[in-house]
């Protein structure tokens, strides 16, 4: 994948294009924030003032604090799970929600890390038949199954994913990568709709 202009994928409505995003309900104005409001923005994301996401969430800016927080240290934290595959997992996620923003912003992170956008064609197209080696496919396939399933999932679903070469960091890792993404989907799903490039 060239870096300098990567490739646009659409399928099935998913896209790995950088998409914005517009709130149903009355964002903060960042003109009129509170001293606290803002402190929360410049601690939760490097262009949270200019998203309607963020300027919406913080209305509950202690609450935001907390999204952030966990949400930074689930995603970005060094060691466990390589990050790429946590950011597949929350793609593989996003696709199983509905989640079309959530999908291209994960799919991106994805295709940085990892300089490749062959598991993502396969996620959009169908990620039930999705990953490139074993170990993807376990990935791909617990994803599905925690995101679906909840209350299914057994020793034997862990077993597998040890089989295919996690450690137990890396498990943990992952299903804190789905569950967050439980939250994160019914968020945007259900506060505002993602915009597409005109």
């Amino acid at each position: 994948m060239n870096q300098q202009s990567p490739e646009i994928i659409k399928i099935n409505g998913f896209t790995n294009e950088t998409l914005g995003w517009d709130a149903w309900l009355d964002v903060v104005r960042v003109d009129h924030a509170t001293p606290e409001q803002i402190e929360v923005l410049e601690e939760s994301h490097p262009k949270a003032k200019v998203s309607d996401y963020y300027l919406f969430l913080v209305h509950q800016p202690e609450i935001l604090r907390q999204r952030s927080t966990a949400f930074n240290a689930i995603m970005y934290a060094p060691g466990g799970m390589p990050r790429a595959e946590r950011e597949l997992a929350s793609s593989v996620v996003s696709r199983i929600n509905g989640c079309v923003y959530c999908a291209s912003v994960h799919a991106q992170r994805f295709e940085q890390l990892a300089k490749r956008t062959d598991v993502i064609k396969q996620v959009f197209t169908d990620p039930h038949t999705a990953g490139t080696d074993a170990r993807e496919k376990a990935i791909v396939n617990f994803s599905i199954a925690l995101t679906k399933q909840p209350d299914e999932i057994s020793a034997q679903h862990i077993q597998t994913l040890k089989n295919v070469g996690l450690g137990d960091t890396e498990i943990l890792d992952l299903i804190h990568s789905i569950a967050i993404f439980a939250w994160a989907n019914r968020l945007m799903l259900n506060l505002g709709e993602p915009v597409f490039p005109v």
